[in-house]
């Protein structure tokens, strides 16, 4: 998964939890010291548990929960 910020943008995001699709990639949150990717932003979301480090209802997804990054579609278990 060595992905750049950048690539995130227009892929949707899909839990392979239930099949839902949560959206797509807003932005990406990095460690800037390492500059390693700690989490993805997915607009709109519901959930204040994931959401707690937003400032909206976004879905915030931690790097580990990121399962597979395919060239449109990033699967992710929440």
């Amino acid at each position: 998964m060595g992905d750049k910020g950048l690539d995130f943008k227009h892929k949707e995001v899909v839990n392979i939890t239930d099949g839902k699709r949560l959206g797509f990639v807003q932005d990406v949150c990095a460690d800037l010291e390492s500059g390693i990717i700690t989490s993805i932003i997915v607009p709109g979301g519901n959930n204040k548990l994931l959401s707690m480090f937003s400032n909206s209802n976004d879905i915030v997804i931690p790097w580990q929960n990121i399962k597979c990054i395919g060239d449109d579609l990033i699967l992710v278990e929440i």
